[in-house]
């Protein structure tokens, strides 16, 4: 029992030492971004006292743990500030902010995409994060001017325009992830 513990302890400590530099920065950029993703999506009031040392913990989680449960977790706690911040606090919704807030959640998400493939004694390029970091900002990037374009649309019909906008957001939420079942049936 002593043994297998000490062993343990030592291959903990081994992987420890051999940690390079590219797979940590990844690992910290999960960790700052859901700590943001949460600074902005609670309530000023919220974010005082032991509630901040529990985001802080969380935002941890997806960082240490990227192939679990964690990023769902966070991604749903954020959720969770934004509604409470909306509903619970009389927070008004601005579109800078709800930008901001899904520019933060897909980031967490890819950044632990690529943490997941990289493991920690990974020699990794350089170039290979500039290239899955660039290819994020460009969907985000797409994602925000379709949004707004969106808003500005849904905005000229009164409410028929709302739901309007809701069907073809509808439509082409169904028709992506038909795309994406079609392509890999096709694999």
């Amino acid at each position: 029992m002593i043994d297998t513990v000490t062993g343990r302890v030592r291959a903990a400590q081994d992987a420890f030492a051999r940690i390079s530099l590219a797979p940590l920065m990844v690992r910290a950029g999960i960790f700052v971004s859901v700590l943001a993703g949460f600074a902005l999506a609670f309530p000023a009031e919220v974010l005082t006292g032991r509630p901040l040392l529990f985001m802080a913990v969380a935002a941890l989680l997806p960082a240490v743990g990227p192939r679990r449960v964690w990023p769902t977790f966070t991604a749903l706690v954020t959720v969770g500030g934004w509604l409470l911040a909306t509903d619970g606090y009389g927070r008004p919704v601005a579109l800078w902010r709800l930008l901001a807030l899904a520019a933060l959640l897909y980031l967490a998400h890819t950044l632990c995409a690529l943490a997941a493939l990289l493991p920690y004694d990974g020699v990794v390029d350089p170039e290979l994060i500039t290239r899955w970091l660039l290819r994020a900002a460009a969907v985000l990037l797409g994602t925000a001017v379709l949004g707004v374009l969106l808003l500005q649309v849904a905005g000229l019909g009164g409410d028929s325009g709302h739901q309007w906008a809701t069907v073809l957001g509808l439509l082409v939420a169904v028709g992506t992830a038909g795309l994406l079942g079609w392509l890999l049936r096709r694999r």
